[in-house]
């Protein structure tokens, strides 16, 4: 085990999320303003380890979600939150495609 690994946090045992957006014109704004309120409720979950929001450069706008949680139980914890449901009731109408989410296990990570 590393010693910049927490003390009890086993690196297997976190989930990761790579979730990708591409909003319909003229939707980028209010979707921008949704992803970041979503960020801010989120990052005070106590299973939430990251919760990082990027943006595509160029004129090919697409925002990307880079999330990583505790357990599979925090991920859990996570989506039952009002302001998750909340959020995926919005979301979809912003959208040009459904939302791309991959849930990842980490393999060989550099804490």
């Amino acid at each position: 085990m590393s010693n910049r690994e927490p003390e009890g946090a086993g690196l297997s045992d976190r989930k990761i999320v790579f979730a990708s957006f591409r909003p319909k014109t003229g939707a980028a704004e209010p979707l921008d303003g949704l992803l970041r309120w979503m960020a801010e409720h989120t990052r005070n979950e106590e299973g939430c380890v990251q919760y990082d929001l990027f943006r595509v450069d160029g004129d090919d706008v697409s925002y990307h979600l880079f999330e990583r949680y505790r357990d599979a139980e925090a991920l859990d914890a996570h989506r039952a939150a009002d302001y998750y449901k909340r959020y995926r009731a919005e979301v979809a109408d912003l959208l040009t495609q459904p939302i791309e989410v991959l849930v990842l296990n980490e393999v060989d990570v550099q804490a």
